[in-house]
């Protein structure tokens, strides 16, 4: 039952980490021809969906309360 409880622990961090730091992408548009190449590179931070983060935060928590085990 250690176990559950940290994959519960990790999950709920992760889930408090989404509200907070944004996730970095890039895209690259535009043309090839042979071995030119011409385009426009774009880097963008997006914060993922509050409704993803409350799910792993409940989600952390019920797994870290199962793993809890008998203790009382």
């Amino acid at each position: 039952m250690k176990g559950l409880f940290l994959i519960g622990l990790i999950v709920l961090i992760l889930g408090i980490a989404s509200f907070l730091v944004p996730i970095p992408h890039s895209e690259t548009e535009g043309i090839k021809a042979g071995d030119v190449s011409i385009g426009v590179q774009t880097h963008h931070s997006e914060k993922l969906n509050p409704i993803i983060g409350v799910v792993m935060v409940v989600a952390g928590a019920g797994l870290m309360i199962a793993g809890r085990g008998g203790k009382a």
